[in-house]
């Protein structure tokens, strides 16, 4: 009996202690954990550069900005780039003149409605733009149909085709060369530039049928520049057939426009001049190979030296070139609220 007795407790015992500690069911229950779902960005980054998440926090969907200070080929570089989707309807490419040179940031701080962006653009002399500004179809300034080289020993008219940038009606952005034939409004793209060269005889002016391939420029805002850096996916810097020289081999400061397969928007801007950081700044070759890097499969250069300057969320980004004093210029772009 006491053997029985004794076996009892124990059993009883037993499931005391089951019940108390053993029972899943009396455990809190703890929900899955869901990993955050991937960021895509608008484009892959290449090694070097940074996705801005302080500033692009101020940006809608489809706007962000990019950061790089480290080494590029070798050399200390610092530069920005804002990407932004073309396509989307809430977002406006604006190219802007003022009729003197002002300041990009006082381009930014004087437009009405909701800024994200600007960048200087092409080129000037004295109130004169010499770089195509297109905007809602007008065109406020055409890209320079002539300019005067020598030629055995005599100043001579040459007449290039030089690059331009636009976003076309639905969205889509383009490059080319193109030139104002006729009238400022009639702009016809090429293929290729026309092959002018200094020290060779000029070309002839271009026309509807010259240089060959010749279609109409249809785009609804663009800002012109030169020279071309990418052309479909390649390098073609054509610095020479553009008649145009900007210390294209020295490290200076730059300005640049392109875009990726994806119809992505990329304007770049790159430090220089400023010894006493280390950034000297990028000469035309690796300007292009940094678009290249950024996916561009189509790039431009636009004005640089000290004209180079970036805004975005009222910030002045790469310190100007001019011993830190920001340049008035001619013409700027501006990422903005539709």
């Amino acid at each position: 009996m006491k053997s029985l007795f004794y076996s009892a407790v124990v059993m009883l015992s037993l499931a005391a202690c089951t019940k108390s500690t053993g029972s899943s069911n009396n455990q809190p229950v703890v929900p899955p954990v869901t990993p955050p779902a991937p960021v895509t960005r608008l484009i892959t980054l290449p090694a070097g550069w940074k996705f801005s998440s302080v500033i692009s926090a101020s940006f809608p969907s489809g706007i962000e900005l990019y950061f790089f200070d480290t080494l590029f080929e070798g050399k200390k570089t610092k530069a920005f780039c804002l990407a932004f989707d073309s396509k989307k309807t809430n977002i406006e490419f604006k190219p802007v003149l003022n009729a003197t040179p002002k300041r990009p940031s006082d381009f930014y701080k004087d437009e009405p409605g909701v800024v994200y962006a600007c960048l200087n653009g092409g080129f000037f002399g004295g109130n004169q733009s010499f770089s195509l500004v297109q905007f809602n179809g007008t065109v406020l300034s055409p890209n320079i149909k002539v300019v005067s080289r020598s030629f055995n020993g005599v100043n001579t008219s040459y007449y290039p085709t030089r690059a331009a940038f636009g976003i076309t009606t639905s969205g889509q952005p383009a490059t080319a060369w193109i030139y104002h034939v006729a009238n400022n409004s009639d702009i016809f793209s090429y293929p290729s530039p026309a092959p002018n060269a200094e020290g060779t005889a000029p070309l002839q002016e271009p026309t509807a049928q010259f240089p060959a391939g010749a279609t109409r420029w249809l785009t609804t805002a663009a800002i012109g520049g030169s020279p071309m850096l990418v052309k479909n996916g390649s390098r073609q810097i054509t610095d020479v057939a553009e008649l145009i020289s900007v210390n294209n081999t020295g490290s200076r400061p730059r300005s640049a426009i392109g875009h990726n397969s994806n119809g992505i928007v990329l304007m770049v801007a790159v430090e220089g001049d400023n010894p006493s950081a280390g950034y000297a700044g990028l000469s035309l070759l690796e300007l292009s190979n940094m678009m290249i890097a950024l996916s561009c499969t189509d790039a431009m250069n636009l004005d640089g030296g000290g004209s180079t300057s970036m805004i975005a969320s009222n910030q002045l980004l790469v310190r100007p070139g001019d011993n830190g004093v920001e340049r008035p210029v001619i013409s700027a772009v501006l990422i903005k609220q539709k």
